[in-house]
């Protein structure tokens, strides 16, 4: 009898280390042109290591910088950049394996795609170039439809060397409800707000609201707290962050925060935003003559208070990622080439170097997905 509990504790204890033992795949989408990437790069990633392995790459467009997975994480969309040739590009996903098969591209109808989202009926693209939002349906095989909307900004605002000559929409972003998407415009210093209508045959999305922000700062990208109460821009031209409260299709501003020291001159070149996935800590990356990330801790009340500023250890934070585990923070370097790993404290949100590196060509955007 008194092996028994012995055994059971031994059960246990196995059953508990296989648990902790968790691999990802981690989707890196770059710049294929000009630059040494391929590709989209799928890695297996360790979430108790930060040991990581390639698993494959997907050449089939050029410049797939921004990617989104779907839900049943069955398929990948990509933008697809080219002088001529802006696309949206399908893939279907093996997340057991780690490899991407090319379904379809279909034309953005504007220029200068920059961001993508999915759900599992529509896949949307942020067209910096061309000031707009395009709207493709999705079929069962995960293939795109051809366009079904394009809906363009025609606004400016007063800064016409900071490239708000015109509407340059950055973001696409679903509201925490799933009502509605948010475009983030740059050129325009706008956030339009529409409603979204999944079972529509053309008018798939329709304007509720525009939510105007600080002149000249240059929203460039929005995400929303884990429940659902807050949301946080980050404005590339100045490097502040705007705290909103969300309800119902609706941002009301509750403060605005620094990301730079006092004294810093240069420039800064705002980048991403994301939140740790407990919700207690916020992180934003600074570009330009920056190139460091800021860490926030977040109140019940949705502020912000400062925390950290780190250098990212490269040039050209385009984009981060935090691991589902919450362990780890990867910042991708768009001009350095490579992604670096570091190890995020959950107790007071501070950063710590790993030591450990990712290189490849132009790394832009970075993505975690489920082994399945």
């Amino acid at each position: 009898m008194k092996k028994i509990p012995s055994l059971l504790l031994l059960t246990l204890f196995t059953m508990q280390s296989f648990a902790q033992k968790k691999d990802y795949n981690l989707i890196i989408g770059t710049y294929t042109s000009p630059g040494k990437s391929e590709g989209i790069y799928t890695y297996n990633f360790d979430v108790n290591t930060a040991e990581f392995n390639l698993k494959g790459v997907a050449k089939a467009i050029t410049n797939p910088s921004y990617v989104a997975v779907s839900k049943n994480n069955k398929f990948v969309y990509s933008v697809a950049g080219g002088s001529d040739n802006s696309a949206v590009a399908a893939f279907s996903f093996n997340g057991l394996k780690g490899e991407l098969s090319f379904l379809n591209k279909e034309a953005t109808g504007s220029p200068g795609p920059c961001f993508v989202l999915a759900d599992e009926k529509h896949a949307f693209s942020a067209n910096y170039g061309g000031g707009s939002i395009s709207v493709f349906g999705i079929e069962a095989n995960g293939a795109l439809t051809p366009l079904k909307q394009l809906l363009q900004h025609n606004g400016k605002s007063i800064d016409p060397l900071k490239r708000q000559e015109s509407a340059h929409a950055h973001q696409v972003q679903f509201t925490p409800d799933g009502k509605y998407v948010v475009c983030t415009d740059l050129g325009e210093d706008q956030i339009y707000i529409y409603n979204y209508n999944p079972d529509a045959k053309e008018q798939v999305l329709s304007i509720k609201t525009v939510v105007k922000t600080t002149a000249g700062s240059g929203p460039r990208h929005l995400t929303f707290s884990p429940n659902g109460k807050f949301a946080y821009l980050a404005h590339e031209f100045n490097g502040s962050i705007t705290t909103f409260a969300y309800k119902a299709g609706n941002l009301s501003k509750i403060q605005e925060i620094a990301t730079t020291d006092k004294d810093f001159t240069g420039k800064v070149d705002a980048a991403d935003i994301h939140i740790s996935p407990d919700g207690k800590f916020l992180y934003e990356t600074n570009r330009g003559d920056a190139n460091t990330i800021s860490a926030f801790a977040i109140q019940p009340n949705g502020k912000l208070t400062f925390v950290s500023r780190i250098s990212t250890l490269g040039r050209g934070p385009r984009n981060f990622v935090i691991d589902p585990s919450g362990k780890y923070l990867l910042v991708g370097h768009q001009y350095t080439d490579n992604v670096v790993i570091f190890e995020r404290n959950k107790k007071t949100g501070t950063l710590k170097d790993t030591g450990k590196r990712i290189e490849l060509g132009s790394p832009v955007c970075l993505v975690f997905a489920p082994i399945r």
